[in-house]
């Protein structure tokens, strides 16, 4: 199931299978109990243009100190499709901000006192044979897209190969 609150309720997905794959993040699955790990998110300021084409591409990343956004989206590049004389288009430009509870946590903090708190939240997750820790949140580990797919498929590769270990 996806969309769902599993912390909320754990000890009905756990009755469901034999392995849980948990994204969210590896200290609120284990209570917080050595505390919290902190994160980076983002604010989204959306807007709609008078304007065929803005950008030219879906997506533009910005380093520079001078502008105040990390990137601008233009989400018509997304669906790969062409466009209208005279049509509008719409952008959203994504704002780095301060973590707080109840935010997306969208990027890890990686830190030495993070990455240590961390390493304990890892060693419970080594030990839990039910549950598989992956993505940016459950591995506490920034990642562009194709070391996530890389990370994924070796993940399924080492589940495989317990399953099978089973089986025999």
């Amino acid at each position: 199931e996806t969309g769902v609150d599993y912390l909320e309720h754990k000890e009905h997905y756990d009755a469901l299978g034999g392995i849980v794959v948990y994204t969210g993040t590896i200290d609120a699955y284990y209570q917080y109990q050595f505390g919290k790990l902190e994160y980076r998110s983002l604010r989204f300021e959306s807007e709609v243009l008078d304007e065929e084409n803005h950008q030219g591409v879906a997506v533009v990343n910005y380093t520079d100190r001078e502008t105040p956004y990390t990137r601008i989206i233009e989400h018509k590049h997304f669906e790969f499709g062409s466009t209208e004389p005279g049509t509008k288009t719409v952008i959203s430009r994504e704002y780095s901000a301060e973590w707080k509870p109840g935010d997306e946590p969208y990027y890890p903090v990686n830190d030495d006192k993070n990455s240590a708190l961390y390493a304990k939240y890892k060693a419970l997750a080594d030990a839990e044979p039910h549950v598989v820790f992956g993505g940016r949140l459950g591995e506490y580990k920034y990642y562009d897209m194709d070391k996530v797919i890389e990370s994924a498929l070796a993940c399924v590769a080492v589940q495989m190969d317990k399953i099978n270990q089973y089986k025999a």
